[in-house]
């Protein structure tokens, strides 16, 4: 006679079969790409689990970041990119750290669970990683709190549990993972001018290089955001006066300071999308909040990348000239189209 708590894990693997075969079974003639085919089944396993598929969504782009930052570790194809580490998997004193018998590894204290019913738990498989996930979380409870808990629990580092709430928090707002879309740091229309600036000297504060792009524009020119983010930071800092951090989905952390003032509507934990006016370019810092008027105005734009262990600065500037020849092109279509209206 099976026991309830048995035929719950039966009915949930019967559920995660048909998932796999709804997602990798049966092909549509509209196939909307690849972002909506991770969607659907973080959707699914999430509805299944009453962990939000967002989480799921966070975890695996988290992890995909850091596969594309890190040499030493393995990059992972196909709709989930969550390594879960082989000794958790299997369990810590399991002799066998490829362990996939789902009794071995229960024995062993191992999380790893069969989530397809094959009678496996492949550290591999899509579903068996979301199953043990959404499983391995379930443990600490399903509100904000509890699972920012089991993230720690599980990634054992506080910027991996920001991240990947702030994450979260993006594609909760949007209701999508398909969130490719960028922008210039500035309207078009506005006189700026810059140039790759970084690692030059800076002597205020004592020596150091320039982790940034300086890009000179009038007071009050809008300042705009780059990407979809999450607003990590807002406020004043004695080097880049009044500034903001907002970090993106690509691992890139978006530094903007000198600025004269905010917009009205960006706070701290605001979530933002490119083309969104968060400031307005000024001459802010170099001391005590306030003070400004110590260099022209000018916008310092510096992005930042996380690997896991340490947060490191790069060369923004490419990234820059990309998103205005973009934008130019962009606006070079859009007339021609009008032209084409008329006539």
């Amino acid at each position: 006679m099976k026991s309830g708590v048995d035929m719950k894990k039966q009915l949930i693997s019967v559920f995660l079969i048909i998932i796999l075969l709804f997602v990798y079974g049966t092909p549509s003639p509209v196939f909307a790409g690849e972002f909506d085919t991770r969607q659907s089944l973080y959707e699914k396993v999430g509805t299944l689990s009453g962990i939000p598929w967002y989480y799921l969504a966070a975890m695996d782009q988290y992890e995909r970041n850091l596969q594309q930052v890190r040499q030493d570790l393995e990059k992972r194809r196909g709709p989930v990119a969550i390594t879960v580490p082989p000794k958790l998997w299997s369990g810590v004193t399991n002799p066998d750290p490829f362990d996939t018998i789902p009794e071995s590894i229960r024995f062993f204290g191992g999380i790893g669970k069969d989530g397809n019913g094959d009678g496996k738990a492949d550290p591999a498989e899509p579903l068996d990683v979301l199953y043990t996930i959404t499983s391995y979380l379930k443990e600490y409870g399903d509100s904000r709190d509890d699972i920012r808990i089991g993230l720690w629990n599980y990634y054992q580092h506080p910027t991996a549990v920001d991240l990947v709430t702030h994450y979260a928090e993006i594609y909760r707002h949007f209701e999508t993972t398909r969130l490719d879309r960028f922008s210039f740091v500035m309207p078009l229309h506005s006189h700026y001018t810059y140039h790759d600036t970084w690692g030059a000297r800076r002597g205020w504060g004592g020596i150091r290089i320039h982790e940034g792009t300086d890009i000179f524009a009038s007071y009050g020119t809008p300042v705009l955001s780059t990407v979809y983010g999450y607003v990590e930071l807002k406020g004043w800092n004695r080097y880049g006066g009044w500034r903001i951090g907002i970090r993106d989905l690509r691992n890139n952390y978006h530094y903007y300071a000198h600025l004269s003032s905010f917009d009205k509507n960006i706070e701290k934990g605001s979530i933002v999308q490119p083309g969104q006016v968060i400031g307005y370019v000024g001459s802010s810092g170099y001391g005590p909040p306030g003070t400004s008027g110590k260099f022209p105005p000018h916008l310092h734009y510096g992005i930042y990348k996380f690997n896991g262990h340490t947060t490191y600065a790069f060369d923004p500037y490419p990234f820059l000239k990309s998103r205005e020849r973009a934008e130019y092109k962009k606006l070079k279509e859009a007339r021609k189209a009008k032209r084409n209206l008329k006539k």
